[in-house]
């Protein structure tokens, strides 16, 4: 997500490379990223913090924080602290950083890298009105980007869109295993799966109707949808879809509590 919102920034022009720097473990992450978008690189976060940064973005693995945390030592972090990391929360955020002006807290998600994610987020303190416009643009380069009433609304939107692309993916991979059970090629059923979602998807967001009201268009009465629908609901499909999502939004409430 570091290297989408690197991207995306420059894409849209918020920030110049020369603006940016990052650091990284010692994967070489930090180093494939600077060459790639030709933003500064250092070898350690107490280097990035020379710089004075406006805005210092959190996008490590949240087992590294602990790390980070040494890695600072008694070095004051006075710049704005956005962390796209999952299942830390503010609080334990807020001790690592305590003199940071704010901390905020998002969840992005994966279509961000091509500028069609949507991100939730949520200010530690009222923030000021040039801190909330920063936090707005870095984010919103990803795609929309909404302010939440609470922390307990990230643990909500990471069941939803934070996690969310990986159900449309698996439905997906469905789609087309079964276009191949009822006699399709690889190819085609590969071709038909894809074009089919990403066009319904497509149509969804340009649209101003409601996704039932789309669903209705493609359903005649006794035709080949409703059979599929009928299917669908004897499965009891949104109950399953219900399931995964509540799954997936207590385990996020898990790992913030850990």
């Amino acid at each position: 997500m570091v290297t989408a919102i690197v991207s995306s920034l420059l894409r849209s022009q918020f920030f110049q490379a020369d603006q940016i720097i990052c650091c990284s473990a010692n994967d070489g992450t930090s180093e494939k990223l600077a060459e790639a978008t030709k933003i500064h690189r250092s070898g350690s976060p107490d280097e990035v913090l020379d710089f004075n940064p406006d805005l210092l973005v959190l996008g490590c693995k949240p087992q590294q924080i602990s790390t980070l945390s040494s890695d600072l030592g008694s070095r004051k972090v006075e710049s704005l602290v956005l962390s796209i990391m999952a299942g830390i929360p503010l609080d334990r955020l807020s001790s690592t950083f305590p003199d940071a002006p704010n901390i905020i807290r998002s969840m992005p998600n994966t279509p961000g890298q091509i500028g069609a994610g949507i991100t939730g987020y949520v200010f530690a303190n009222p923030p000021l009105s040039s801190d909330k416009l920063l936090v707005s643009d870095v984010l919103s380069s990803l795609g929309p980007a909404l302010e939440l009433k609470s922390e307990d609304d990230i643990d909500r939107v990471t069941a939803v869109s934070g996690s969310g692309p990986a159900y449309l993916f698996e439905f997906t991979c469905a789609l087309e295993e079964a276009a191949k059970e009822i006699g399709l090629s690889h190819d085609l059923a590969h071709q038909f799966a894809i074009h089919t979602i990403t066009g319904s998807a497509k149509l969804i967001s340009e649209s101003v109707l409601h996704p039932k009201e789309l669903r209705n268009q493609v359903t005649s009465p006794n035709g080949t949808t409703q059979a599929a629908l009928e299917s669908f609901s004897s499965s009891a499909l949104r109950k399953t879809v219900y399931k995964a999502v509540k799954a997936a939004h207590e385990r996020s409430i898990e790992l913030s509590n850990a």
